[in-house]
């Protein structure tokens, strides 16, 4: 697909792997300008040399989300070195063994929320703080079919993208008529490294729930990621886009 995104300053959390790399990869092959966050340096440097293996242009710091001063820093980062900022992927995410309320750790509740819901929150603020300084912009925030169905032993999990379903809503009102659109993605089961760690590698664990019958890649997610940066979704903000083989109309 052709976005016309080309120059375009582009900030990714959760970069460096599964729905995050995918949309890096797909976004330096638009010749976007990106800004890579990912709590793995590592893994941060090793995407960097795979964005250039495909000559494109990318930065990276390592950031944890749960940390307002490295979001703030990732934000500074791309205006700091490119002049602006024109779109964002907020994909750092973390989920916790599975457990029902009663015996999830204070630990892992904790975490699921710093990261994935106040991470969110402490990312849109400083992007948003950019955008209108740079003129607009486009918000993408990974939720989760979760942040629409729920599921049993997942509470914190559950909360979280529920949660982040509506912060994005909210921000879209406030932004609406200030050029600055933001969307949800809700990805169901996807191929990544994360899918792995919870199914042991059993691609075929949540087929049976798909009505589709067979669990996403993670190009389907960067797909819809592309278009929401693109201006071809020029007049769609506050919506939660499903990338679930049609879970979610079940």
């Amino acid at each position: 697909m052709v976005m016309n995104l080309e120059d375009k300053v582009v900030v990714i959390t959760g970069g460096a792997s599964g729905m995050g790399r995918e949309t890096c990869l797909a976004l330096a092959g638009q010749g976007v300008r990106l800004v890579v966050g990912n709590r793995n340096a590592e893994s941060g440097e090793a995407l960097l040399e795979e964005v250039r293996a495909l000559g494109g242009e990318a930065l990276f710091r390592a950031t944890d989300v749960s940390l307002a001063a490295d979001c703030a820093a990732l934000v500074q980062l791309a205006v700091g070195s490119y002049g602006r900022l024109d779109g964002a992927f907020n994909n750092a995410g973390s989920q916790r063994a599975f457990s029902p309320i009663h015996s999830t750790p204070d630990e892992d509740l904790s975490e699921v929320l710093d990261i994935n819901l106040k991470g969110i929150l402490y990312m849109m603020k400083y992007e948003a703080a950019a955008m209108l300084q740079s003129g607009g912009g486009s918000i993408i925030n990974n939720a989760s079919i979760f942040g629409l169905k729920a599921m049993p032993d997942t509470a914190c999990y559950v909360a979280s993208k529920h949660g982040i379903i509506g912060a994005t809503r909210a921000v879209a009102l406030e932004y609406a008529n200030r050029g600055i659109r933001v969307n949800a993605v809700c990805p169901g089961p996807i191929k990544t490294p994360s899918f792995d760690r919870v199914t042991g590698g059993d691609d075929q664990m949540y087929v049976g729930g798909v009505p589709m019958r067979r669990i996403g890649c993670p190009a389907e997610v960067s797909n819809a990621v592309l278009w929401l940066l693109s201006e071809q979704s020029s007049y769609v903000t506050g919506t939660a886009l499903s990338v679930d083989g049609g879970m979610s109309a079940q």
